[in-house]
C-alpha cells in the first residue's frame, strides 16, 4: 500500500478517537448534571492542545473563511426558550390572531377605565342616587371598563394591567350585567369593583375574583345595548370635535381615543359569539365602522380635516345603514 494510503488511514484514525474523545466528555458533562447519581461522576477531557499536519491537514483553518451564508443566532435561540413575563411580551398576534395595537393604543385604553371610574363613583355615590337612575350610568361605564379589559387581556403587546386582565375583566363585566337594576345588592357590588379599581390604579391586584367555569365568550364582556349607548357617546364627540378646522384642532387628542373607541366596538360586536356575527351584512357594518374609525385616528395623528370629516361620516353610514337593517 502506498504512503499516502496510510497518512490518510491514520488521519481518519485519530479523527474517529477525537469524535469518541468528544462523545464521551459530552456523556460526563450529561452525567454530571444528574442522568444516574448512583455511579462515578467522570472529569471532562481537556482539549487538544497541538495537531500533527496528517490531522491538521484534515480541518479548516477559519471555517467562517470556507462557509456562506449569515451565521445562526444563539442568543435568539436561547432567548426563545426562557419564560417571559406576560406584562412584557412581544409585538405578536395572540393566540386569536388579532394585533389589537392595530386599533387602540395603551393610552387610550387607560384614559377609558379611568373615566368611566369616574362615572361609576358619581353614579354610586349614594344609595339613593343609584337606585333612582344612577345604575344606569354605571352599568354603561362598567361594560365600557369590561370591555378595556377584555382587549387588554388579549392585546399583542405588552401593556399595564395585562397580569390581571382577565380577572377584572370577568368582573366588571358581571356587575355591568348586575346592575341592570338599582338594587341594595348591585350598589354594594358596585362599591367593591370601585375598590377594585383603585387598587388596579395603585398597582395591586383586584380583591374580588370572579367564578367563571366556562370559556371566556366576548358576548358576555357587555350587552349589545351598552356599547352601542357608549358609541353614541363616542359619535356625538366626534361630531362635536369635527365642527370646524379650529375645533379639530384644539380637540385632535380627544378624536383619537374616541375613533379608537369606535374601532374597537365595531371589531369587539362582529366577534364569533355575538348575536348576527354570522349574517354577512351585519359583518359588513360592523367592519365598516371599525375601518372608517382607524382613517378617522390615522387623519387625525396627519392634522388632515377633510379626510377626518370624510371618515366620520363613513362611520355614521355604517352605523345608521345598520340600524336601519337591524330594527325592524
Amino acid at each position: 500500500m502506498t504512503r499516502q494510503f496510510w497518512q490518510a488511514r491514520t488521519a481518519l484514525v485519530r479523527v474517529g478517537c477525537l469524535a469518541v474523545t468528544i462523545l464521551m466528555a459530552a456523556a460526563g458533562a450529561w452525567h454530571a448534571d444528574g442522568a444516574d447519581p448512583t455511579k462515578p461522576l467522570r472529569r471532562r477531557a481537556s482539549a487538544p492542545t497541538s495537531w500533527d499536519r496528517a490531522a491538521s491537514s484534515t480541518f479548516f483553518d477559519d471555517a467562517f473563511v470556507k462557509l456562506d451564508g449569515e451565521r445562526p443566532s444563539f442568543a435568539a435561540a436561547a432567548d426563545a426558550g426562557r419564560t417571559t413575563d406576560a406584562s412584557a411580551a412581544p409585538a405578536t398576534p395572540t393566540a386569536g390572531g388579532f394585533a389589537w395595537s392595530k386599533l387602540v393604543s395603551e393610552e387610550t385604553l387607560t384614559d377609558e377605565i379611568k373615566d368611566q371610574r369616574a362615572v361609576v363613583a358619581a353614579a354610586a355615590a349614594k344609595p339613593t342616587d343609584f337606585k333612582g337612575g344612577g345604575y344606569e350610568q354605571a352599568r354603561e361605564a362598567f361594560s365600557a371598563i369590561a370591555l378595556c379589559f377584555a382587549v387588554i387581556a388579549d392585546y399583542d403587546q405588552g401593556i399595564r394591567w395585562k397580569k390581571d386582565a382577565a380577572f377584572a375583566r370577568d368582573l366588571f363585566a358581571r356587575v355591568g350585567f348586575n346592575c341592570k337594576a338599582g338594587t341594595d345588592q348591585s350598589f354594594k357590588e358596585s362599591q367593591a369593583r370601585l375598590d377594585d379599581l383603585a387598587a388596579l390604579l395603585d398597582g395591586n391586584a383586584p380583591a374580588g375574583r370572579p367564578d367563571r367555569d366556562e370559556d371566556f365568550l366576548w358576548s358576555q364582556v357587555a350587552g349589545r345595548p351598552s356599547l352601542m349607548n357608549r358609541l353614541e357617546t363616542a359619535e356625538a364627540t366626534l361630531a362635536a370635535g369635527l365642527g370646524s378646522r379650529g375645533e379639530f384642532d384644539r380637540s385632535r387628542e380627544r378624536l383619537v381615543r374616541d375613533a379608537e373607541l369606535v374601532a374597537v366596538i365595531g371589531e369587539a360586536i362582529h366577534r364569533p359569539d355575538f348575536e348576527d356575527h354570522d349574517d354577512e351584512t351585519y359583518r359588513g357594518h360592523a367592519t365598516g365602522m371599525r375601518d372608517a374609525a382607524v382613517r378617522l385616528r390615522d387623519a387625525c395623528s396627519r392634522k388632515d380635516y377633510d379626510a377626518a370629516r370624510r371618515a366620520a361620516d363613513e362611520i355614521k353610514k355604517s352605523c345608521d345603514d345598520c340600524h336601519g337593517d337591524y330594527r325592524g
